[in-house]
């Protein structure tokens, strides 16, 4: 069995107007990871600061080879800064982690062992006890508990910003948009199973303020709706649609067929028949029936699109003899 500090850990800590922090958070990894000799690098990734963050880094740099920057024109958001730190990362083991000091560099020896020894893909932290305001901790709670059961990852906080991964794994997934909150699914989905959790310590926020509010709770929706959707149905769209359109065209046929049917018994018995196209329930099946048209029809273009796509036969290959 490997030792800890026979390899390489990467930590990749993207942040915006992060000053204040920066030489406190340095300081502290720089003693946790001599303490328990780990060679380490420290990706900073300034996703387009308007504070001194950047002159922060560069004086870091000069104090400390570890240290490494990268820095945007214009502000991109948390995906981006970890995409573009994962991609420059050497590690054997890379670890995610907030710049606010609210998460713990006291932790990476032991999410380093988990990856190591333990043989995970991710470890996830779970900062079960938080010291967040109210906006941050329900809007969490909610999508946390919607992300399992949809997933079938049990972890109890997919959007902890402390994590550890297998350094292919960060090589082999892609994050945009913000898909930041569910790169466990991502994971999975990529084929990395062996997902963990470890509870970690939460600290308050030292110096400025949360970077986010309410507003997550759509943007978390609607990401958790698109992540859905890409896992399950990305290489056969007409699954989803083509599926949903057949089953919404059957029903639109089925009350059609049910109304000629009243019709015809109507007649057959010397009735008086009330007219098809004088019933309301007559335009509502037609309206469901166009409506299915339309949805198998995106399911085939979509099809069509994903058959066209450059990654249609990207498989990730773990071992080849």
């Amino acid at each position: 069995m490997q030792k800890l500090n026979s390899m390489l850990v990467s930590l990749v800590i993207p942040l915006f107007n992060e000053e204040e922090s920066l030489p406190e958070l340095i300081s502290w990894i720089d003693k946790v990871c001599k303490q328990s000799t780990l060679d380490y690098e420290v990706i900073l990734v300034d996703d387009g600061s308007r504070d001194k963050s950047w002159k922060v880094i560069q004086e870091l740099k000069l104090k400390n080879p570890s240290v490494r920057g990268i820095r945007f024109r214009r502000n991109y958001g948390k995906a981006a800064g970890l995409h573009c730190g994962f991609n420059a990362s050497k590690g054997d083991v890379v670890i995610t982690m907030d710049a606010d000091l609210q998460d713990s560099p006291e932790e990476i020896p032991e999410l380093t062992r988990m990856i190591r020894e333990e043989e995970f893909d991710l470890v996830s932290g779970w900062k079960k006890k938080r010291f967040d305001p109210i906006s941050k901790r329900w809007p969490s709670k909610f999508f946390n508990s919607v992300a399992r059961k949809t997933s079938g990852i049990k972890i109890h906080d997919f959007n902890c910003g402390l994590k550890a991964y297998r350094g292919d794994v960060v090589r082999s997934i892609e994050i945009f948009g913000d898909m930041h909150r569910y790169i466990p699914i991502l994971a999975k989905r990529a084929g990395f199973d062996r997902i963990g959790e470890k509870v970690v310590e939460h600290q308050k926020r030292k110096y400025g303020k949360t970077k986010y509010g309410w507003t997550r709770l759509f943007s978390g929706a609607l990401d958790l709706l698109t992540i859905s959707f890409i896992t399950r149905f990305s290489k056969k769209p007409m699954h989803f649609f083509g599926s949903l359109g057949m089953f919404m065209m059957l029903i639109g046929m089925a009350v059609t067929g049910w109304l000629a049917g009243v019709k015809i018994y109507a007649l057959s018995n010397h009735l008086e028949p009330r007219e098809i196209t004088d019933q309301p329930l007559f335009y509502l099946a037609l309206m469901v029936v166009v409506i299915g048209v339309q949805l198998f029809l995106t399911g085939f273009l979509a099809e069509l699109v994903s058959r066209s796509s450059h990654d249609r036969n990207n498989y990730l290959i773990e071992e080849e003899l």
